[in-house]
């Protein structure tokens, strides 16, 4: 399918040239001296913000050697484990629906780095990487994807229903939309217990015509709920390009009365800039819509070559110009905090500790068959019945 040029060029930006402002004269590397860990460094964002009722903050982010190297690392590791999902899928150790989210790490990794745990985050299926970011094991992750009791949610939800509530992350959700009225809803719950914490609304460029996205921010406004609706424009919703889909494809602007702000959500920086202006904005004046420009290198899910509604040109043009890892990796060596070697035997490193985790994952069981009915209702409530015609009911509902 040809592909119009403007829309070609919109995702394929000429990588503009990163200046950094630093705190010392010379920087020395961290591994030779940690002593400048927190040295900061001061980086404008690749573009600049695109702000819709609202003021985009500074292109000058703020930052430290120790959080480069932490980016670097990070979305390494979840690189890596989306890549050995897709080895996995293709074994057949990993069965059912999988999205993977390897291009798309930046987005993650910058909105942690400006929020807390205490925060919440609730997504669609691409939830892997959403995991990790909040403090989920690899091994959770693996098992989870193969369907082991180890998994994060026991090995019941697979690829599309990771959760971890305890660091405030409420879940993958595999209905296309259904999660943003629950972050709203989370929201609610943040304000009426007036803990100045916010919420973090995902959802994918293909969900921003649903009608409960806009009934939900609807609600979210007239409350003045501390709503952050995040919209990750990978540019296509499942093998449909957004100028073939939306009328409208600035997705920023699409809460009309609420405030937006297009963010490019292959630069790590830029999104922490974004996240962390969003939750003050969030805490004072209620919801607001980011929508981060991004790019997924797979197809929508594993059952899609990903090849066919786009050129393998456009893919790897993609992949020169706005990878994000290699954006952080330029820029730990222009500012020689570590060595082209150092970065690879990270590397290798991380590859080795997916390759454990995997084994790990492996030697998890399989559920019981008994789970099959556990989780269903809150522990005491329910209704229990017996025989075909249901006369037996040893619980009813209160």
């Amino acid at each position: 399918m040809a592909l119009s040029t403007s829309f070609r060029s919109n995702l394929i930006k000429p990588l503009t040239a990163l200046t950094a402002l630093s705190s010392t004269q010379h920087l020395r590397r961290p591994f030779s001296s940690s002593a400048d860990d927190s040295t900061v460094l001061t980086i404008e964002t690749s573009v600049p913000f695109v702000g819709h009722k609202c003021e985009p903050p500074s292109r000058n982010v703020e930052t430290t050697p120790k959080e480069l190297l932490g980016f670097f690392h990070d979305m390494a590791l979840m690189r890596r484990m989306e890549i050995a999902s897709d080895s996995l899928y293709k074994s057949k150790l990993i069965r059912g629906f999988c999205h993977l989210y390897d291009g798309q790490e930046a987005v993650a990794i910058g909105m942690e780095a400006a929020i807390t745990k205490k925060d919440c985050i609730i997504t669609a299926y691409r939830d892997h990487c959403i995991y990790l970011g909040r403090g989920g094991t690899l091994v959770e992750c693996f098992s989870e994807l193969m369907g082991r009791q180890a998994g994060c949610s026991k090995g019941k939800g697979g690829s599309m229903h990771f959760y971890k509530k305890d660091s405030g992350f409420y879940g993958g959700h595999g209905i296309v939309g259904a999660q943003v009225p629950l972050g709203c809803g989370l929201a609610f719950a943040q304000k009426y217990s007036k803990d100045e914490t916010v919420t973090f609304a995902m959802y994918g460029d293909g969900a921003a015509n649903q009608g409960q996205l806009f009934e939900a921010l609807n609600m979210a406004a007239l409350l003045d709920l501390p709503a952050i609706l995040v919209c990750e424009n990978n540019h296509y919703g499942m093998g449909t390009a957004e100028w073939r889909a939306a009328k409208s494809p600035a997705y920023y602007k699409r809460g009309d009365y609420v405030p937006g702000l297009k963010v490019d959500g292959m630069d790590a920086l830029a999104v922490k800039q974004a996240c962390r202006f969003a939750k003050e904005h969030a805490l004072k004046n209620g919801p607001i819509i980011l929508e981060m420009d991004t790019y997924r290198y797979h197809g929508h899910s594993m059952s899609d070559p990903g090849s066919t509604y786009r050129t393998r040109d456009e893919i790897s043009g993609v992949r020169q110009e706005r990878d994000p890892i290699e954006r952080i990796r330029k820029l730990i060596l222009s500012h020689e905090l570590s060595t082209e070697a150092e970065l690879k035997s990270i590397e290798k490193k991380i590859r080795s500790e997916v390759d454990d985790a995997i084994a790990q994952a492996k030697e998890s069981s399989m559920p019981e068959p008994s789970e099959l009915f556990t989780n269903v209702y809150v522990k005491g409530f329910g209704i229990e019945v017996a025989g075909a015609d249901r006369k037996e009911v040893r619980g009813v509902l209160p």
